[in-house]
């Protein structure tokens, strides 16, 4: 007699299924190995140091959710904003559906990240940022040393948000490898792990589709996409003040991996390792001064939480 096709499904499903019904009882130890016993989840020196990254985090939630979608934690999330002001100028970018969709990506991420940090270390009122098209061309004439006509607009077209992307995540991958030696709690440990190895994702992505177009004009300018990333990754490195921590697309040959490439689809050390930044190293890029004392560029009255507010303090 046949098996009706009811049952043949049901016994084909139960037969597949069959093996996973043990991993219910496999012990949590092995899944989740238990916490050292003589460390605390989070010492209150992590605090001020994982809080930090808040200032970077709200930066690229902004960029990435206005750019995708038009709006950003107002709309989104607006529990995190703890009573911040809004973003300065960033508004819906003009992308190429599949680069839209990876910002929108991006966006939710960030959202994630602030959110888990906030849960973790506490909150602080997110800071003014100045995304506008005029900060974007200021910093970019800087960094290539030269006035561009018409300015550089980051929301003109997909290539150009690339471009200004490549300001964003770099920055927090770098201060994530700079903090995580400093950590004492193995959940301190575990989140900046966590949030670096996004942080980087996002970074290598960015990298990637840029690196496509490598040798491509950047219209209507008579500049590669390559000297574009050369030339902001040279200004970061004088404004850190720290040697080099930062590398574009195309770099000489002492800078490839294991000095045999010209290549350079990730940015990292002679090790190939990720470079670290201090939280200082860190302001002085995003506030484009070269001064951890002075703010200004994307971050016009400076950074909030404990370390930033210092240095202002202190200036």
């Amino acid at each position: 007699m046949a098996v009706p096709s009811f049952f043949l499904l049901i016994s084909i499903l139960s037969a597949l299924l069959m093996p996973l019904s043990g991993l219910q009882n496999v012990s949590s130890s092995v899944c989740k190995p238990a916490p050292p016993a003589d460390r605390l989840p989070v010492y209150p020196s992590d605090l001020p140091k994982i809080q930090f990254a808040l200032n970077l985090e709200h930066l690229e939630a902004a960029f990435f959710c206005f750019g995708a979608l038009g709006h950003g934690l107002d709309v989104l999330a607006p529990e995190l904003v703890m009573g911040g002001g809004p973003s300065i100028g960033a508004r819906k970018a003009n992308l190429n559906p599949l680069v839209e969709d990876i910002i929108e990506q991006f966006c939710y991420q960030e959202i994630a990240h602030i959110r888990v940090i906030t849960e973790t270390v506490g909150p602080f009122p997110r800071p003014l940022m100045d995304l506008s098209v005029k900060n974007f061309a200021h910093i970019t004439n800087v960094a290539l040393g030269r006035e561009l006509n018409p300015p550089f607009d980051p929301y003109a077209n997909t290539v150009n948000f690339l471009i200004a992307t490549y300001w964003l995540p770099y920055m927090g991958l770098t201060a994530y490898v700079g903090t995580d030696p400093n950590l004492l709690g193995y959940w301190s440990h575990r989140l900046v792990s966590g949030l670096l190895g996004v942080e980087a994702g996002q970074d290598a992505i960015d990298r990637g589709l840029l690196y496509q177009m490598k040798e491509e004009k950047v219209e209507p300018y008579n500049i590669t996409v390559a000297e574009f990333t050369n030339h902001i990754s040279i200004l970061r490195n004088c404004l850190g003040g720290c040697g080099i921590k930062d590398e574009g697309l195309i770099v000489p040959l002492e800078l490839g991996s294991e000095n045999k490439t010209c290549g350079n689809i990730l940015s990292a050390d002679v090790n190939s390792l990720s470079y670290s930044r201090t939280a200082a190293e860190t302001l002085r890029v995003v506030y484009s001064t070269g001064d951890e004392h002075v703010p200004g560029g994307f971050l016009p009255k400076g950074g909030n939480g404990e370390i930033a507010r210092s240095y202002l303090h202190h200036h």
